[in-house]
């Protein structure tokens, strides 16, 4: 059986759900469908019917965008 990746200390964080992310970032739910289907937002997984994110696709999504100074 292979070893499963973690997060940190050896210790899994629980997948969040798209009401979980849209508090984080400050989005509403449907944001997150729309960029979804635009495959613009974070990388979500889909399990069985739910989609869910691992908070550490959801953080690098969110260091990827930033934006460089203004001239």
């Amino acid at each position: 059986m292979q070893k499963a990746k973690n997060d940190v200390a050896g210790v899994r964080r629980a997948l969040a759900t798209p009401v979980e992310v849209s508090e984080y970032l400050g989005v509403p739910v449907a944001t997150l469908y729309q960029w979804r289907h635009r495959g613009i937002g974070p990388k979500v997984h889909k399990l069985g019917r739910h989609l869910r994110y691992r908070w550490t696709e959801v953080e690098a999504w969110v260091d990827r965008q930033e934006v460089g100074e203004a001239a």
